[in-house]
């Protein structure tokens, strides 16, 4: 097991136990800005040399992905679950979503491993956050009931996440290699260790969010477990179609396994303030979180290259 997965597992066991255990509030937010940051610009010094045209088909796929899982999340939740409309919504908007965290950890493994991804990823991790949000705001309210709009397309595009990883893509891009070799210690060389810090603080956050459903807890945990691994073979599929190589079709199907709790919490809270945030974010990062990566990423890699015919 890789040592960043057992950071969480500590952060996660104090938790529960109650410990006198947590990183201060800004180095918090200077761990997972560096984060940020590292895999945006990492993704933009590459970025620059992809064909405009191939980069255009992906987008407009990861767009139909995005749609595609918040539709069956929403589905499954107001049919089998029986949620009510509001709540199905607002925990749909987080699985179409995708997680930052658990797409670091993902890239982590994958360059442990010594496995080559495409450049794109860290984009198309940014256009999955859109579709599943509006989505979930038209599944709650309607065409015609006057969400806030401005707001919330605020709180997507220029939202602290989405944000720093564009500004990092920018920069990757503009900077090349040869500009961004003075900052690689701190945000390349540095960059497992960063992650080890932030799962320590997410395996807290995790231990806080346990308790956060009752009525519905027998159905949201085995959503939660049985959800990621579908949504992460649908992921699969759709990078095979794309072409991508075993490495990026694995970033594709973890995004599409992960569930958000930095976007999509913050844009439901605003659009729909009568669904509980307590269902959506204790499914999202207290089940799924965990799962995906003590479990899920290592399952998706045998998945993909099953599917793909082959390791890397």
């Amino acid at each position: 097991m890789d040592p960043i997965v057992l950071f969480f597992a500590l952060g996660l066991l104090a938790g529960v136990l109650k410990a006198d255990l947590r990183l201060p509030p800004a180095i918090y937010e200077f761990v997972s800005t560096l984060l940020l940051l590292s895999i945006g610009m990492k993704g933009g010094i590459e970025l620059a040399r992809q064909s405009v045209g191939t980069l255009a088909a992906d987008i407009g796929l990861t767009l139909v992905l995005g749609v595609l899982l918040t539709v069956i999340a929403f589905a499954i939740l107001r049919g089998i679950g029986r949620l009510d409309r509001s709540n199905a919504a607002a925990v749909a908007a987080h699985y179409g979503s995708v997680s930052v965290g658990t797409f670091a950890v993902a890239v982590a493994y994958v360059a442990s491993a010594g496995i080559a991804y495409e450049a794109q990823l860290p984009l198309l991790l940014v256009v999955l956050e859109v579709p599943a949000i509006i989505l979930g705001i038209l599944f709650a309210r309607g065409l015609k009931a006057g969400a806030p709009w401005s707001e919330i397309g605020r709180e997507v595009l220029l939202g602290r996440s989405v944000l720093l990883l564009l500004g990092g893509l920018a920069i990757g891009g503009v900077a090349g290699p040869t500009g961004i070799e003075p900052l690689t210690p701190l945000f390349f060389d540095l960059f497992k260790g960063i992650l080890a810090l932030f799962l320590l603080e997410m395996g807290l956050i995790a231990a806080d969010h346990l308790g956060g459903f009752r009525r519905h807890g027998a159905f949201m945990v085995a959503f939660a477990l049985l959800i990621p691994p579908f949504f992460a073979m649908i992921g699969a599929i759709f990078g095979m179609f794309m072409g991508l190589s075993v490495g990026g079709t694995l970033l594709l199907a973890t995004l599409a396994a992960s569930a958000s709790y930095i976007a999509a919490p913050a844009a439901m809270r605003s659009a729909v303030p009568e669904a509980n945030p307590a269902l959506s974010l204790t499914a999202a990062l207290a089940i799924t979180f965990p799962f995906n990566i003590l479990l899920g990423i290592p399952l998706y890699q045998r998945g993909v290259e099953w599917l793909l015919g082959g390791s890397p």
